[in-house]
């Protein structure tokens, strides 16, 4: 048994109300923020995700997304099976599903199944409490202002951050002229506060073998349902059927294409703060396509 899980056993079986093996069963790859593992109890397999303790808020806010989404009813998430913490260590426990590739079937359910989520909204935008977008805190002080929300609560915080790990220049000067017109972009869109899932690329999604689709690791609040659907388009991954369903149920809204880059320049921005890389030429592409759309 690695020396880092001493008393995860104990702790889970502990939380779960059942014995649980001393050590993992296999580690789960896939993952970039969190260690996971699958997990044997007595009650059968579970997924385990682990965190520093002092990073426990992010699988918290974990598992308050994913009991949104299960109450929503819209589509299947990984039930919820015990929480708690192991010495230095936070977990989280969910159910084990054997999840592959969606196939077409799945893929056109999980559009209708994300469509009927987007119809679930609130009367504000974001959410009472903040969550994570991969390691990073994402900011979800509710806002009536939808344009605002975005500019003060998604974009300014991710050219904050650039600008603290070294990101100046042309990134910056360009950001803060495009954070100035965000509102140009909703002259003629005025969307509801819908439910989303929050981080919906190809990699938070799987199918089961009775064609079903589920998602996961989600980063939770309500917005403008066209980004989640943005996200889908950032790193492919999701296919025709899977827009055809989703658009019988809501078809695109003039401008979406040019408001899906304002979208994703959130996720770019969030990516170069994580990883640096080519990010940056992919952010400042974006900045720029979308001042040139603003007349700016």
């Amino acid at each position: 048994m690695k020396p880092g899980h001493d008393g995860l056993g104990a702790a889970l079986a502990a939380a779960l109300g059942c014995a649980a093996a001393a050590g993992p069963d296999a580690l789960v790859h896939g993952g970039c923020v969190n260690d996971c593992f699958r997990w044997n109890t007595a009650a059968g397999p579970v997924f385990l995700k682990l965190a520093p303790a002092g990073m426990g808020w992010i699988l918290d806010a974990e598992r308050d997304g994913l009991e949104r989404l299960a109450a929503a009813g819209a589509l299947r998430v990984p039930a919820i099976r015990a929480a708690g913490t192991a010495g230095a260590q936070a977990f989280l426990a969910l159910e084990w599903l054997d999840l592959h590739g969606p196939s077409r079937a799945a893929q056109a359910r999980l559009g209708a199944g994300l469509a009927r989520l987007h119809h679930v909204t609130e009367s504000f935008f974001g959410l009472p409490r903040d969550n994570g977008i991969g390691a990073t805190r994402q900011h979800n002080a509710p806002d009536s202002d939808w344009p605002r929300f975005w500019r003060e609560r998604r974009l300014r915080p991710q050219l904050e951050l650039a600008a603290q790990n070294g990101h100046a220049g042309r990134l910056q000067e360009r950001g803060l002229r495009l954070l100035d017109c965000v509102g140009d972009f909703f002259t003629a869109h005025a969307p509801q506060a819908s439910l989303l899932h929050g981080d919906l690329w190809h990699g938070n999604c799987g199918g089961l073998d009775d064609r079903s689709p589920v998602i996961f690791d989600p980063a939770v609040y309500y917005g403008d349902a066209e980004a989640d659907v943005a996200m889908t388009r950032l790193f492919d991954g999701f296919s025709e059927d899977f827009y055809a369903a989703y658009e019988a149920e809501r078809p695109p809204a003039a401008g979406a294409g040019t408001r899906c880059e304002l979208y994703n320049l959130y996720h770019v921005l969030n990516h170069l703060n994580l990883f640096g890389g080519g990010y940056r030429a992919q952010a400042e592409s974006l900045i720029d396509r979308l001042l040139a759309a603003a007349g700016r």
